[in-house]
């Protein structure tokens, strides 16, 4: 065909295409069959193959976009794409404190901005929130220009190439749509697709993402479009930025017209005149949500006259107009049948909740945390009782409390030590408690759970990052006697990994595949990653050794003061650190009083002396070690715990196997003594932080920022702690921030304070 007959028939397929992908993304249906489609969208890719100049960004083969990005390119939002101000649903206690019903807060938002308002201005509308990530996409003349991510509010990036893998999303509109026309939604992964992304992630010894928000939010910031592209993301639109040539009165007349369009809108909407039914319409939102296929955690409540909106004006953070109403996260009460009891890569002994199974947070829930024997003890927790299940967009929930109520007669305090006679439930080894520490370990290095978990840590994306190296490949490498400790992955032969059989994987149906062997292909990527890992920083390899209490942070902080394996195990630095630890300790346990009533003058000075001889050496090691500007992150537990490690049979073992294998990692964030004048210049430096709630990206990802501008992040809030950055649901770490006047930072503000600082 020549050039115009070709363009003739690629409008023909375009319109078909369209029409296909309007039927089966939007309005769930099908007319043609999957071979069909796949027939007209390749003779579609066949013409624009031999006419490129017919290839458009609006073609149904562009849905998937070309090369990978080097990086996102920056959109300046015309209208500033601001959050919502959040209004929290009461807590139990709060409710017992102030006897206000659940949405007093809510309430009293919807009084202070009617008040705001005219007279004859009263109408408000209720719509889900929708857990997932904002996204505004611009459209002008009617076709696709951009789409981009909030960023600042100001400022974000632009995703055109990931937005245009979604099928619901349209490359152009009617020709009578608004000539320029900015959509805002929200991103979103639904709930059984993520649970299948996961499933597979898991089979293909990936990471699991922690919940379908952070899968969300990691899927928009790849860089190449066709990772996207195999990721279950969807969108649905709410609200508006720039629009010209559009009459628009209501939220309600916008959400009409994005139906007119075929745009995605939320099936849920309510349109609301007083109190009484804003309290009725989120009570009823409450129960339908639970059904939906995405998450939701609250209500966004707005006033409906858009005229309103310029006169109610906004903060600099919030518009006036809307605010979003957050449930408190979902409990249920069901019964705990048994305690299980998990060993981890450190030998330390989980107890877990198996549980009566219960519908909760639009999943299952048969298990949950009960994290430590101390734990258990304070909220008293015992085999057969009615026991509180919190899920707060977690993986595992959590026992929050006990029905009290509900307690059989013939239930019996808890003992992790008794529930499983003193032996490790894996290798039957002794377990012992150290002094000082709440949790139980089994004391056999060679425990099979433990070199299971061992070696999924090792191969772990912040550790040395062995790709393929996911939970069914480690535990057969365990049990089938090729592996007995991590370092003997580097001995692996190829042809070995192909032919070893994995165990067979459970199907949707219930029943199990047939046994599958690991292959060629994933042999050699495996062999090839475990390879490159040898290059990699010491930070990385001391994280990956599972060496106990010895976290990413820590790890990095002694990699900055020592080069190499040798230097820390030679370590004077070290060696003060755990010295001032251990007589901080001797001080705090001997107090210098009497320890009973009847105690001999002579005891207690001998007691002062001491005291004053430790105060007299901390006060020597503190100046010696001054320089060093060294983080709490590589305080007395860690070191001690590193330093006995180095010197134990098992470290002296692993040191050796490194050197047999010619593996000598080296800092590659080696700084000692740190530049004054540099951390002066750093924004966030001597500021110390804790991170809590889900965020957009990894917990790793905002403490690799606040590290790299002078901060330091720990694991707990305390009158030390200068900032707190809060994610959605908080927890207790929020509630305690607030009793400090510890600060509270937003992901945006965070970045705010970096760049004016």
């Amino acid at each position: 065909m020549d050039i115009n007959e070709a363009k003739a028939k690629v409008a023909e397929l375009h319109k078909e295409l369209n029409h296909h992908n309007q039927l089966y993304y939007i309005e769930g249906t099908q007319a043609i069959s999957d071979g069909e489609y796949d027939s007209l969208m390749n003779e579609l890719k066949r013409i624009e193959e031999l006419y490129p100049t017919l290839t458009s960004l609006d073609s149904p083969t562009q849905r998937v976009g070309g090369a990978p990005l080097t990086e996102f390119k920056q959109v300046n939002h015309p209208v500033r794409m601001l959050s919502i101000e959040d209004i929290h649903e009461l807590k139990e206690e709060q409710i017992e404190n102030t006897n206000e019903n659940s949405e007093h807060n809510l309430i009293e938002w919807h009084k202070k901005t009617l008040n705001a308002l005219p007279a004859n201005q009263s109408t408000f509308t209720v719509e889900p929130k929708i857990d997932g990530v904002a996204v505004s996409i611009m459209y002008k003349n009617s076709k696709l220009q951009y789409a981009a991510t909030r960023g600042d509010s100001e400022t974000g990036d632009d995703i055109t190439q990931n937005i245009l893998t979604i099928k619901s999303i349209p490359t152009s509109l009617p020709n009578n749509a608004p000539h320029t026309f900015e959509i805002r939604g929200e991103v979103f992964m639904p709930n059984k697709a993520f649970e299948e992304l996961n499933k597979a992630r898991s089979e293909e010894g990936k990471t699991k993402f922690i919940n379908p928000r952070n899968a969300t939010a990691g899927t928009l910031k790849q860089l190449d479009p066709r990772v996207v592209s195999k990721r279950p993301i969807d969108v649905i639109f709410h609200s508006f930025g720039q629009i010209n040539d559009l009459d628009l009165k209501t939220i309600e007349q916008y959400r009409k017209y994005l139906m007119e369009l075929n745009l995605p809108v939320d099936k849920w909407f309510k349109i609301i005149q007083s109190s009484e039914q804003l309290r009725t319409a989120v009570l009823e939102l409450d129960s339908d949500r639970h059904t939906f296929p995405y998450g939701t955690d609250g209500a966004v409540i707005k006033v409906n006259l858009i005229e309103s909106h310029k006169s109610l004006g906004h903060t600099s953070k919030f518009p006036r107009w809307a605010c979003a109403y957050k449930y408190r996260p979902e409990q249920g009460q069901t019964i705990l049948k048994e305690v299980t009891i998990q060993v981890g890569r450190t030998g330390v002994l989980t107890p877990v909740a198996e549980l009566e199974p219960i519908f909760i947070s639009g999943t299952t829930v048969s298990r949950a945390t009960l994290h430590n024997q101390d734990e258990i003890i304070r909220k008293d927790i015992r085999i057969g009782d009615t026991v509180v299940i919190e899920k707060s967009g977690e993986i595992i929930p959590a026992v929050i409390k006990v029905n009290l109520e509900k307690r059989p007669d013939n239930t019996v305090p808890f003992s992790l030590h008794s529930h499983i006679n003193g032996k490790c439930p894996s290798c039957a080894s002794t377990i012992s408690k150290e002094s000082g520490f709440t949790a139980w370990r089994c004391n056999n290095s060679k425990c099979p759970d433990q070199s299971i978990a061992k070696l999924k840590h090792f191969g772990g994306r912040r550790m040395l990052e062995l790709e393929g190296l996911g939970i069914s490949v480690a535990e057969k490498l365990v049990t089938s006697g090729l592996i007995t400790h991590p370092l003997d992955l580097f001995e692996l032969r190829s042809d070995e990994l192909a032919k070893m059989e994995l165990e067979p994987a459970k199907l949707n149906s219930g029943a199990t595949s047939k046994p599958r062997k690991f292959g060629e292909k994933k042999a050699m990527k495996l062999i090839e990653s475990i390879q490159k890992s040898k290059d990699l920083p010491l930070s990385r390899w001391l994280h990956a050794l599972s060496i106990p209490n010895l976290g990413e942070s820590a790890s990095k902080e002694c990699a900055r003061t020592h080069r190499s394996f040798d230097e820390i195990l030679n370590s004077s630095i070290l060696e003060l650190i755990s010295e001032r630890w251990e007589k901080e300790n001797w001080i705090k346990n001997n107090p210098v009083k009497a320890n009973k009533k009847n105690e001999n003058s002579t005891s207690i000075l001998a007691r002062s002396s001491q005291s004053k001889e430790h105060k007299k050496r901390i006060q020597e090691i503190n100046r010696i070690l001054e320089n060093y500007k060294i983080s709490p992150e590589l305080g007395g537990v860690v070191s001690t715990s590193l330093m006995t490690y180095l010197k134990s049979e098992t470290g002296k073992a692993s040191l050796n196997k490194l050197d047999r294998l010619n593996i000598h990692p080296s800092s590659a964030n080696y700084a000692p003594i740190p530049s004054l004048e540099k951390a002066e210049n750093l924004s966030l430096n001597e500021t110390t932080w804790v991170i809590t709630g889900t965020l957009s990206e990894s917990r790793s990802h905002f403490k690799s920022i606040i590290e790299d501008n002078g901060g330091n992040v720990t694991g707990s809030i305390s009158k030390k702690t200068n900032y707190l950055l809060a994610g959605q649901n908080p927890g207790s770490k929020l509630d305690k921030a607030e009793k400090l006047n510890v600060k509270v930072l937003s992901e945006n503000e965070l970045i705010s304070l970096i760049s004016t600082t």
